[in-house]
């Protein structure tokens, strides 16, 4: 997909995973790791950052892991998007032409608008996933 990482990938399966459990619980690494099958390593980086940007809250000891810091409604995937590839919404300049520039500018628009879909809709793709499962057998 342009545009979009496997760190991006991963992060929206780890913030899935994290968005199924109840509100007072947390998920070790290694439990988002294999239930969302992400390189462990590689989780730590991504979900380190999401937290770093407020998007996650971690709970430190034996029973420690992490956890939403605001419910998947409250997450877009733009959020996402932003804080993992940094330049995916930059800006382009083109004072030279403005025609460009408005093209540009108009696409950034749109482009913007389409990745506003928040992280709970993940759960409609489950039951769309679950209902499709169920009548392939």
């Amino acid at each position: 997909m342009v545009g979009i990482s496997s760190k991006t990938i991963y992060a929206i399966a780890a913030l899935q995973e994290l968005g199924s459990i109840p509100e007072n619980e947390v998920l070790k690494i290694k439990e988002i790791a294999a239930k969302a099958s992400i390189p462990q390593n590689f989780l730590e980086q991504i979900l380190l950052e999401l937290k770093k940007q407020g998007l996650l809250v971690s709970v430190k000891g034996a029973y420690g892991g992490y956890k939403l810091a605001k419910g998947l409604h409250d997450i877009t995937l733009k959020d996402v998007v932003v804080i993992l590839e940094s330049d995916i919404f930059s800006d382009i300049d083109q004072k030279d032409d403005p025609a460009l520039q408005l093209f540009w500018d108009d696409l950034k628009q749109k482009v913007s608008a389409v990745f506003e879909i928040p992280l709970s809709e993940l759960k409609n793709y489950q039951l769309k996933a679950n209902h499709t499962l169920n009548y392939s057998i």
